[in-house]
């Protein structure tokens, strides 16, 4: 063989090994993420440990590790975005599940599958016999998620309808509402 085929199959070899072993490494690390954190069986009575954002919070059973619960249902506004009109109702529904949440015994409700692809429990919780998921959505701070559907979604488009039409929270907003519209239009179009 020449020099110049060599070098060309010396450079397929090592970049064949360099992408198994990337590859490998990367499967590693996406298992190792579905592990972390505690177990949740469905109807597990839990505390919160700490509000990640308006539809994810970290709960803790027992002694087990913290484990992450994405609420089932609800999608809200990123609460860090500075200098963006929507980031007030992702702080006000972090506010919100921190309020509705906080020293209480909060119910989990498992979702069918019980995780996502990042390793989350997707779930709707209940303080007392209150759906928090809807909670939020009932007062104009999240939007219903509609990509996957769930038991109780037709209740939750009826809730959003209904505070929608009371202009509440974000609904209230022109420019977040014109977001938020254009959001559950590219959902809608996901679901076809």
């Amino acid at each position: 063989m020449d020099r110049v085929t060599l070098i060309f199959w010396g450079v397929i070899g090592v970049l064949f090994s360099a992408s198994l072993f990337f590859g490998l490494n990367a499967e590693s690390q996406r298992r190792a993420i579905r592990h972390i954190g505690g177990d949740l069986e469905n109807g597990d009575v839990v505390r919160l440990e700490r509000v990640i954002d308006g539809d994810t919070v970290t709960v803790l059973k027992d002694k087990s590790p913290p484990a992450t619960v994405r609420i089932l249902g609800i999608k809200s506004f990123d609460a860090k975005v500075e200098k963006d009109a929507a980031a007030v109702f992702g702080r006000e529904a972090v506010d919100e599940l921190s309020r509705l949440m906080a020293n209480r015994p909060v119910r989990v409700m498992l979702n069918t599958p019980p995780k996502d692809s990042r390793g989350r429990f997707l779930a709707t919780l209940y303080v007392n016999d209150r759906d928090l998921g809807l909670e939020l959505v009932k007062q104009g701070l999240v939007l219903v998620y509609s990509v996957y559907p769930f038991p109780s979604m037709s209740i939750y488009l009826q809730e959003q309808e209904l505070a929608r039409a009371k202009r509440k929270g974000l609904w209230a907003d022109r420019e977040v509402k014109s977001r938020a519209i254009n959001l559950i239009t590219s959902w809608q179009e996901q679901q076809r």
